[in-house]
């Protein structure tokens, strides 16, 4: 049995309702006598259990002094990867639109591929010790995709895309391709301009899978380090429920942190809600994506992941307040009507492809600031304006680069926590805090 899972720690929050994976609640011993074996000198509550949030709890239980007991409470009424970062594409690359490697692009990209190693190991050490299966994360299901990505080049961006192919990461570095290289790795991929950029290095991840593996791998670290980590699937309606009950609470809601009283209205943050299309190719037509290819950039993007499976995204709502992940037929169909020209035009053959499904996420969109649009980081004890033993911080504004910003973000955040100290964030990701909505 997983003892760092089931230990109780003190406080009001009935942990036998929580959710330790792999570890069903009849195994799980009377919280009574649970509660004498640990004690945690720490706890701190993470609000979101998607990219942000998983990758703080992993860095907090990570960085923690040898010597620390450290409890970790995750809060999210979807559960693991139920909100827009489950619902995310899963291109993991580090550079914008015209190919210009983004700020801080290459630690970016460096952490993120860390955390997507350490949580394959944390399904594959399960699976070779033919542990039970369980519903809450699938120990033969892929994750990751090492296909690269190709972008080509049009009207409005080829010049700027030929200039800023010249400096990239070595990590995840660039080729410029003619039509006849681009259409022997994408055949009847639309070429108008004779130029597409490629990204060999870059990776298709299927964003839900990796969030259930790497929680997976929080819960292997803390029964090793003797920690505990616990996630409840409930929302938190105000933060004065957890005043009184943790050190610190980090605050990894997306466009949800809006609905927290004591922060609605006053980040400087937009809503845009994205719409997914899945595809298929009908099993009677040939015409199959073959695994070696690359995924698609363009207006549209088409993340190939199966032979006959692409997903192609995204809409883009700006200051919607939909937060649900479903979407209506109407919805879908008005997707639909905006992505396949976009995706017919660079890559014709998806006209053939029907749909079959559509998912939906809100993302939280920072300000543009002049190193880009970065997340907003730091302590929010301010803007709370409350006087409290509990110091509250924030990991916010991801937009739609979440895959590629969170293992960065939630590194610097972890140390900030743990030594309560904003001073280690770089200026770059606090100044949004000078920023009037």
């Amino acid at each position: 049995m997983d003892k760092a899972r089931c230990a109780s720690p003190t406080g009001r929050r009935n942990y036998s309702k929580a959710f330790p994976p792999l570890c069903s609640s009849n195994c799980l011993p009377p919280p009574t006598a649970l509660s004498a074996l640990y004690k945690p000198s720490l706890r701190y509550a993470i609000l979101g259990a998607g990219f942000a949030g998983l990758s703080v709890a992993w860095h907090l239980l990570k960085q923690s002094s040898d010597d620390s007991r450290i409890c970790i409470d995750i809060y999210d009424d979807a559960g693991i990867g139920g909100g827009a970062s489950g619902a995310s594409g899963g291109l993991l690359h580090p550079y914008s639109p015209k190919a210009k490697l983004l700020w801080r692009g290459s630690e970016c990209w460096r952490e993120c591929l860390d955390l997507l190693i350490i949580a394959n190991r944390a399904v594959e050490a399960r699976a070779s010790s033919n542990a039970p299966q369980d519903s809450f994360c699938s120990f033969k299901e892929r994750i990751v995709w090492k296909r690269g990505i190709i972008r080509p080049a049009s009207q409005k961006n080829v010049d700027v895309l030929r200039e800023n192919a010249q400096s990239f990461s070595e990590s995840c570095y660039l080729e410029l391709l003619d039509r006849s290289a681009a259409q022997y790795l994408v055949p009847d991929l639309c070429v108008p301009l004779d130029l597409a950029v490629y990204m060999p290095l870059a990776m298709n991840i299927h964003p839900k899978r990796y969030l259930q593996a790497l929680f997976l791998a929080c819960n292997d670290l803390a029964e090793c380090e003797e920690r505990e980590i616990y996630l409840f699937k409930e929302s938190i309606n105000s933060l004065h429920q957890l005043s009184e009950e943790y050190d610190a609470v980090v605050i990894c809601l997306g466009a949800k942190v809006d609905k927290l009283p004591q922060l609605s209205g006053k980040l400087p943050l937009r809503t845009c809600r994205g719409v997914i299309a899945k595809l298929q190719l009908p099993s009677d037509l040939p015409g199959e994506y073959d695994h070696q290819r690359p995924s698609i950039l363009s207006d549209a993007w088409l993340a190939f992941r199966e032979p006959r499976s692409v997903l192609v995204g995204s809409t883009w709502d700006w200051n919607s307040k939909d937060y649900a992940s479903s979407v209506s037929e109407e919805e879908a169909s008005r997707a639909m009507e905006e992505l396949m020209p976009k995706a017919s035009a660079v890559y014709p053959p998806i006209r053939n492809w029907t749909f079959v499904e559509a998912q939906a996420g809100l993302r939280a969109m920072p300000p543009l600031t002049p190193y880009g649009s970065l997340p907003l980081l730091g302590c929010v004890d301010d803007i709370i304006g409350e006087s409290v033993k509990c110091r509250y911080w924030l990991v916010g504004g991801l937009g739609s680069r979440g895959l590629l910003y969170h293992g960065f973000v939630g590194k610097l955040t972890a140390q900030a926590v743990l030594s309560s100290n904003e001073s280690v964030l770089p200026s770059e990701f606090t100044q949004w805090k000078s920023i009037s909505k």
